[in-house]
C-alpha cells in the first residue's frame, strides 16, 4: 500500500514536470495555427512517459542508488585502490556501451556520413573513454584533489583540439560526450561519487563526491575528436551525406525494444554482481527488493521510450519544419528557448542529481532552484545553437567562446559548488532532451539551404550541456557575493 502510494506520487510529480512542455507544444501550435494530426498519440505519449518517470524513479531508490552506495562503502573500507579504480572502470564502460542515446547518436552519424565514421567504433571510443575516466574520477575522490584543475586542463584541450578538429567532426564529438550520461548512469555516478566521498575520513559529500559525470562528458570530446582527425585525414572521401529518414525508417516490434532495454541495463547488473560476488565475496543486501527495483527500472524505462516515441520525437521535427515553412524565425528563437527549458525541467536524472545535491548540503542547497537555474542554462545553450544554425556560422568558434568562458568562471565561482556545477552540465542531457534536440538540429540544417546536415545538425546537444554550467556557475556567484555582503553589513 506505501508502494503504490509513493507511486502515485511520482506520477503526479512527473505529470507535473511535463505540463511545461505540454504547454510550450500548445501554445506554438495556436501561434501557428496548425494543428498536427497526431496530436492525440502525442499527448498519449507525454502520459506514459509520466508513468514511466514514476516507475524509474522507484525503482532507483530500491536497487541503483542503495547498491551504488553500498558498493562504494565497501571498497573504500577494503582499501585496495585497484579494486576501486577497476570498479571505476567497469562501471563507466559497462554503463556506457549500451547507452540508447549514444547507440541513437552514432547510427545517425554513420547515416549522414555515408559510412566514413562507423557507429560501433565511436560507440567503443566513447565507452573506454568514459570508463577511464570513471577510474581516473575516483583516483581524484580518495586523494582529495580539486575538480576545478582537472576542468582547466581538460577543457584546455578541449578547444585546443578543436582548433585542427575537421568540422564534420566537432559537433558530433561534443554530442557525444553529452548522451554518455542518462536517466540510468547519472544516479548510479553520483551516488557511487557521493557514497565514496562520504565514507573517506576529511572528504566532503559535496566538494569531493561530484565531479564524476562532469568527468564523463569531458573526456568523450576530446577522443572522438582525436578519431575524427584521423579518420578525415586517411580514408578518402565518401558520396554526399544523407538526411536520416531518406532511406526510410523502420519500428523494432515491442519483444525486441524490451530485449534492447534489457541489454541497456544488463551490464550495469552484471558489473554489480561481479564486484560483489567474486571480489567483495557478499552477497547482496536483500536481493529480492534489489532485484523488484532493477525490474522496475526496465520497465520504467521501456514505458519512458516508447511516451518519447510516441510524443517527443515526432515534436523536434515537425515544429522546426512548421517554422522554417512559414518563415517564422522569431518564433523559432522562442521556441528553442522554451522548450530547452520545459525539457529540462522535466528531465528526471536532474530530478535525481537535484535531491542528492540538496541532501548532500542540508539547508544550503535547493532542488528546485537547482533545475530552474539549469534549464534556463539549457534554454540559453539550445537558443545559441538554433543561431547558429540560422546564421551559419562555425562551430569551432561558437564552442571555442562558450568553454573559454567556462575557464573564466572558474576562477570566482565557490570551490564547494564547481563540482555540482559541471556534473550539472551532464544531466541535462538525457532521454527527455537528447531526442528532441537532436530532430530539431537536424530537422533545422535539413531545410535550411545551404546547410550541411552532419556539420551544422549537430551541436544542440553540446550548447545544452555548456550553458547550465555557466549558469550554476554565475548563480553560485552571485549568492557567495551576496552572502559576504550580509555578513559585513552592520
Amino acid at each position: 500500500m506505501l508502494t503504490l502510494r509513493l507511486f502515485a506520487a511520482a506520477f503526479l510529480h512527473a505529470l507535473n514536470n511535463l505540463l511545461p512542455i505540454i504547454l510550450v507544444v500548445l501554445l506554438f501550435q495556436l501561434l501557428l495555427g496548425q494543428w498536427p494530426e497526431n496530436a492525440a498519440t502525442m499527448a498519449l505519449g507525454l502520459l506514459v512517459v509520466a508513468v514511466g518517470v514514476a516507475l524509474f524513479l522507484q525503482g532507483l531508490e530500491l536497487s541503483i542508488f542503495p547498491v551504488g552506495k553500498s558498493l562504494a562503502n565497501q571498497f573504500a573500507r577494503k582499501g585496495s585502490m585497484p579494486v576501486l579504480l577497476g570498479f571505476g572502470f567497469a562501471m563507466g564502460f559497462s554503463a556506457v556501451i549500451a547507452e540508447p542515446a549514444l547507440i541513437a547518436v552514432a547510427d545517425q552519424a554513420q547515416l549522414i556520413s555515408g559510412g566514413r565514421i562507423r557507429a560501433l567504433t565511436l560507440r567503443l571510443i566513447v565507452a573506454l573513454s568514459v570508463g577511464l575516466v570513471m577510474a581516473l574520477g575516483v583516483f581524484r575522490i580518495i586523494l582529495g584533489q580539486g575538480l576545478h584543475w582537472y576542468m582547466i586542463g581538460g577543457y584546455s584541450l578541449v578547444v585546443l583540439i578543436t582548433f585542427f578538429a575537421p568540422p564534420e567532426i566537432v559537433g558530433l564529438a561534443y554530442d557525444s560526450g553529452g548522451v554518455t550520461t542518462n536517466i540510468v548512469t547519472v544516479p548510479l555516478i553520483a551516488a557511487m561519487g557521493i557514497g565514496l566521498a562520504a565514507s573517506i575520513r576529511g572528504r566532503n559529500p559535496l566538494t569531493d563526491g561530484f565531479g564524476l559525470v562532469a568527468l564523463a562528458v569531458m573526456v568523450p570530446m576530446i577522443s572522438v575528436q582525436l578519431y575524427g582527425i584521423v579518420t578525415y585525414s586517411l580514408s578518402p572521401p565518401l558520396p554526399a551525406p544523407l538526411v536520416p529518414g531518406d532511406a526510410g525508417s523502420t519500428v523494432a516490434p515491442a519483444w525486441l525494444q524490451v530485449l534492447s532495454l534489457l541489454r541497456d541495463v544488463l551490464p550495469i547488473l552484471v558489473v554489480v554482481l561481479f564486484f560483489q560476488h567474486l571480489v567483495l565475496r557478499r552477497a547482496l543486501s536483500n536481493p529480492s527488493r534489489v532485484f523488484f527495483g532493477f525490474v522496475m527500472v526496465l520497465v520504467g524505462l521501456y514505458a519512458f521510450i516508447i511516451g518519447l516515441k510516441l510524443g517527443l520525437f515526432p515534436i523536434g521535427a515537425s515544429m522546426a519544419e512548421q517554422l522554417i515553412a512559414q518563415d517564422k524565425s522569431r518564433y523559432l528563437y522562442l521556441f528553442a528557448f522554451a522548450i530547452g527549458f520545459a525539457t529540462t525541467l522535466a528531465e528526471p536524472a536532474l530530478m535525481a542529481v537535484g535531491q542528492q545535491a540538496e541532501q548532500a548540503a542540508p539547508g544550503e542547497l535547493n532542488a528546485r532552484v537547482i533545475r530552474v537555474v539549469v534549464a534556463l542554462g539549457v534554454a540559453l545553450g539550445i537558443t545559441l545553437g538554433v543561431h547558429r544554425i540560422i546564421s551559419g556560422g562555425s562551430i569551432h568558434h561558437f564552442i571555442i567562446g562558450s568553454y573559454l568562458l567556462v575557464l573564466l568562471l572558474i576562477g570566482f565561482c565557490p570551490r564547494h559548488i564547481l563540482a555540482l556545477a559541471f556534473d550539472l552540465g551532464g544531466v541535462t542531457t538525457s532521454e527527455v532532451t537528447v531526442p528532441l534536440i537532436t530532430a530539431l538540429g537536424i530537422g533545422l540544417a535539413g531545410h535550411i539551404d545551404g546547410r550541411n546536415v552532419l556539420i551544422d545538425g549537430f551541436g544542440l546537444i553540446a550548447f545544452a550541456s555548456i550553458y547550465p554550467i555557466v549558469t550554476v556557475m554565475i548563480y553560485a556567484i552571485i549568492v557567495s557575493v551576496a552572502m559576504r555582503y550580509r555578513r559585513t553589513t552592520p
